[in-house]
C-alpha cells in the first residue's frame, strides 16, 4: 500500500475529497496510490493538503530501495564466500598442455574437467575461453602464412611458434594462478 493511501486513509479522505482540496486531479492521485512516486509540486500540494511532511509520502518507496540493495549485496557476500578451488583451477588450466599441439582442440580437455566438476567460476571461463580464442587464431594464422607461400620452412616455424606460444601462455598462467591467485594473460571477455 502507497505511503499516499494510508495517510489519505487515516484522515478519512476519499480520492475524490483528497483531489477537491489539494486541486490535484483523482486521476494523478490513483496513480500516486498504485505505485507512482510524486513529485515536484505535486508533492508539495499532496503534503500541504495532508499537513504531513514531503518525506512521509516517499518512506515506503525508500525503503524498499534499501532492502533491494541490501540484498543485492547480501547476494554478492555469498557468492564470494565461497572460495575458490585454485588447485582443481591449476589443473584445468594446465589440461590444455597435452593436446597443445593441436590448436583447434586444446580447450576441448578444460571444458569437460569445467563440466564434470561443475567449477564455473569466472578464472575457468576465462582459461577456457583463451584457448577457445588461440584455437580460433592459430589456424587463421597458419592460413596466411601457407597463403603467403613464403615456403615450408616458414609454415613449420609458424607451426612450431604457434605450438610453444600456447605452451607458455599455458605454463605462465598456471605459474600466476600458483602464485597470484590470478592469471598473466586473460582476454576482456569471456567466450562461454
Amino acid at each position: 500500500m502507497s505511503e499516499l493511501k494510508k495517510i489519505r486513509e487515516t484522515k478519512n479522505l476519499t480520492q475524490e475529497e483528497l483531489a477537491e482540496k489539494s486541486g490535484i486531479s483523482v486521476r494523478t492521485i490513483q496513480r500516486i496510490e498504485a505505485g507512482t512516486i510524486p513529485k515536484g509540486y505535486t508533492l508539495k500540494t499532496l503534503a500541504k493538503s495532508l499537513e504531513v511532511p514531503e518525506k512521509d509520502l516517499l518512506i515506503s518507496e525508500m525503503i524498499k530501495e534499501e532492502i533491494t540493495v541490501d540484498e543485492v549485496v547480501l547476494v554478492t557476500e555469498k557468492e564470494n564466500d565461497s572460495p575458490f578451488n585454485f588447485s582443481l583451477i591449476k589443473i584445468i588450466n594446465l589440461s590444455s598442455l597435452p593436446l597443445a599441439w593441436l590448436p583447434i582442440a586444446n580447450f576441448l580437455p578444460p571444458l569437460l574437467i569445467m563440466l564434470f566438476t561443475k567449477e564455473k567460476s569466472y578464472i575457468v571461463k576465462q582459461i577456457i575461453s583463451l584457448q577457445i580464442f588461440v584455437a580460433i587464431i592459430s589456424p587463421i594464422i597458419f592460413m596466411i602464412i601457407v597463403l603467403l607461400k613464403l615456403g615450408r620452412e616458414s609454415v613449420m616455424v609458424t607451426m612450431i611458434f604457434l605450438i610453444l606460444a600456447n605452451v607458455y601462455i599455458i605454463l605462465r598462467n598456471a605459474y600466476e594462478i600458483d602464485k597470484r591467485r590470478s592469471l598473466r594473460y586473460r582476454l576482456n571477455f569471456n567466450i562461454i
